[in-house]
């Protein structure tokens, strides 16, 4: 297994780093090591066919610039020449890239790996907190973000680096606590007589917690979409898309504080991504944070570790930025993940 600052290999540049998701792609281009990020607008996964395409039209038609490598971050398990996105239907081929796009490299990380390394590549300016104590700036940390799905990576701190620890911690089984939870549950649609944490934990997530409590009550679920329902419970003129919300941030409070225990997070939670920045305001109210210390015999503990909402609309392109331009400040394992032409 190769870490990168035991076997330094920087990026050539310019390097074009990406962060897709199942919904939005996001790109930006590194000239160099002391330049700042070039963004360019955020691309719709589903105007195009093929990633490739999507970088062509959407990037390289409209720059001069000609990267030579590609740092990419994609919402799904990296493993083999062919890399299937979870929620979408790209499919990346870095072999197939070399000769389409005209790299010469590529590296594909998870892309809460890239959340994980914006963690400490971002500053204080860029985060929102959400009580605990002040954290410790060597220790574990967490993070995770409802999207189009749920993310969740780990950052651990060892041999004088930050190494990501991606995984697939949004498909954790998640289950009821209270009597109401009790007689919302049986009405959340499961994936395969399960409900993991996405069927609750994410856009669509908050779509089917709506219609469960609509059909537990007896109410016509008349809103569709997450937008509709945090407009709504955010604006208290929905009771159900209140309770809705409420119950989301619950359950978020619970998942992270699990996860903190696991990785022993003293060094802070991250939430991030485009539905917590949208509901910062329910985040804040104190249910999440009741949710999250709510962990005895740990209780105690949980009050020290600080959660922080990242409020920056590019962290994990900034996570990435950082990675591009110090590889051996983290350890990021490359092996099976790099790619060179010839």
């Amino acid at each position: 297994m190769a870490y990168q600052n035991e076997e330094v290999a920087t990026l050539k540049f310019p390097v074009l780093i990406g962060d897709i998701g199942g919904t939005n792609a996001r790109f930006a281009i590194l000239v160099d090591s002391y330049a700042e990020p070039k963004a360019f607008p955020n691309v719709r996964t589903a105007d195009f066919a093929t990633i490739d395409e999507a970088i062509q039209t959407a990037i390289l038609d409209r720059t001069s610039i000609l990267p030579r490598s590609a740092l990419l971050a994609v919402a799904g398990p990296v493993d083999g020449d062919e890399i299937d996105l979870t929620n979408c239907d790209w499919v990346v081929r870095p072999k197939q890239m070399f000769e389409s796009l005209g790299l010469e490299e590529i590296v594909v990380l998870n892309d809460f790996e890239a959340q994980a390394l914006a963690v400490v590549a971002l500053g204080p300016e860029h985060m929102e907190k959400i009580g605990g104590g002040e954290r410790d700036e060597a220790a574990g940390r967490v993070v995770l973000g409802p999207g189009t799905g749920l993310g969740v990576a780990g950052l651990v701190h060892a041999r004088h680096m930050w190494i990501p620890v991606p995984g697939e911690g949004g498909h954790m089984d998640i289950g009821p606590r209270t009597p109401r939870d009790h007689e919302v549950w049986p009405n959340i649609e499961p994936i395969e007589d399960r409900i993991s944490g996405e069927q609750i934990l994410c856009g669509r997530g908050l779509v089917n917690v709506y219609r469960a409590v609509a059909k537990t009550d007896g109410e016509e679920a008349v809103l569709s979409t997450p937008a509709e329902v945090t407009s709504a419970a955010l604006a208290g003129s929905d009771p159900v898309a209140v309770e809705a919300l409420k119950l989301f941030v619950t359950c978020l409070g619970r998942t992270a504080g699990d996860l903190a225990l696991v990785f022993m997070s003293r060094g802070g939670v991250y939430l991030t991504g485009g539905i917590a920045q949208k509901i910062v305001p329910a985040l804040t109210n104190g249910d999440f944070r009741a949710a999250f210390d709510d962990k005895a015999p740990h209780r105690q503990l949980m009050e020290t570790m600080p959660v922080y909402v990242i409020t920056h609309p590019l962290a994990a392109l900034t996570g990435l930025a950082a990675y591009a331009r110090t590889p051996a400040r983290f350890g990021v394992e490359t092996d099976g993940r790099r790619w060179r032409k010839g």
